[in-house]
């Protein structure tokens, strides 16, 4: 009969015992406890260690010690300017406390992330991944993720393996301007939607199809294509030479698909906004760039990563990080207007 291989002692176990976080754990059992844990913390950590027969993994114990001062951000791509203004952000708050931000686009985009190094947990103090969900970053983090930190960015707020998350809110900042439009009189729109498969375009299609619903005689119909100003514009070309009435607005998941959609536009020979109003998401700088100039709604990308970094560092210190999502504004320009009168009515 073979004997069944015992695993070995955690911090997370020694965390679990004492009732404390494993980055308590790493203060106390690495000598950086004084001022940040009380005494008495710090003695139930001792204990339990004790107690448990815990041997600290030296990789691990440098991890939370802060050795390598050095985080990752995964993100799914470097082609949206988005991400570059999250890494700024993150950058900015790490470069305060003496840390350093390697970006890391994914391979597989918001698919499952291959580890970079090594070994990520021997060369990291943490994660930030942006707009990916969490189980793409299992193969950075390994087998249970104890010992990287991992701070999710604009993800689903119901997964769980994360240490921390910051959202923005995206629901509200597709209700304003679904709302804008409908306000002007819009009552057939297209949600040209991203055919990305991610938590935060699922929460902008529930958002237009509320505020659609609360209007009786309003209807919206959606067509995805990639997050691509060529696929948009072959989308909104359908979307706008399809059978039935011809929609009044197209409300784009990103700029860069409303610059697609702009295209179409012009293509069939009509006009924005005289005749169809045009919507984005993002405020990018190719909102400005278009003409008419987009209504589009501007997300605080760098605020996203410099809170990023921030729940990251307040993790590490054991302390909560901040809560709540961040405010997004909708930004009215060129690209909308009430619909055009149809004769007979």
């Amino acid at each position: 009969m073979t004997e069944q291989p015992v695993r070995p002692i955690t911090s997370r176990d020694v965390a679990r015992t004492a009732g404390v976080s494993q980055a308590t754990v790493s203060l106390v059992l690495g000598g950086k406890w004084r001022g940040r844990v009380s005494e008495r913390t710090a003695g139930l950590v001792r204990d339990a260690a004790r107690e448990l027969g815990y041997r600290p993994n030296l990789a691990a114990r440098n991890l939370r010690l802060g050795r390598t001062r050095t985080a990752l951000l995964v993100v799914p791509a470097l082609t949206n300017e988005f991400f570059a203004r999250v890494y700024t952000g993150a950058a900015e708050v790490a470069a305060e406390h003496g840390f350093g931000v390697v970006l890391y686009p994914s391979p597989e985009g918001i698919g499952p992330a291959r580890d970079p190094f090594a070994s990520a947990r021997a060369a990291l103090d943490g994660v930030i991944a942006s707009s990916m969900a969490t189980g793409a970053l299992d193969a950075i983090r390994g087998d249970d993720g104890a010992d990287l930190p991992l701070v999710m960015l604009d993800s689903d707020p119901a997964a769980p393996g994360a240490a921390a998350r910051v959202n923005l809110d995206v629901a509200d900042g597709m209700r304003q301007v679904t709302r804008h439009l409908l306000g002007l009189g819009h009552r057939r729109l297209v949600h040209l939607a991203s055919a990305v498969d991610s938590w935060t375009f699922d929460v902008r299609a529930g958002a237009v199809a509320e505020a659609v619903r609360r209007v009786p005689d309003a209807v919206v119909r959606t067509v995805s294509a990639p997050l691509e100003v060529e696929a948009g514009r072959a989308a909104a070309e359908r979307a706008l030479t399809g059978p039935g009435p011809r929609p009044t607005a197209l409300v784009c998941d990103g700029d860069i698909l409303a610059a697609g959609a702009c295209k179409a536009v012009r293509r069939l020979g009509l006009r924005v906004p005289e005749d169809i109003s045009v919507t984005g998401f993002d405020d990018l700088a190719l909102a400005t760039a278009v003409e008419p100039e987009l209504t589009t709604v501007r997300l605080p990308a760098e605020a996203v990563g410099g809170r990023g970094m921030s729940a990251l560092l307040a993790v590490l210190d054991g302390r909560a990080p901040e809560t709540g999502d961040l405010p997004v504004s909708l930004v009215v320009r060129g690209s909308t207007a009430p619909p055009a009168a149809v004769p007979g009515h």
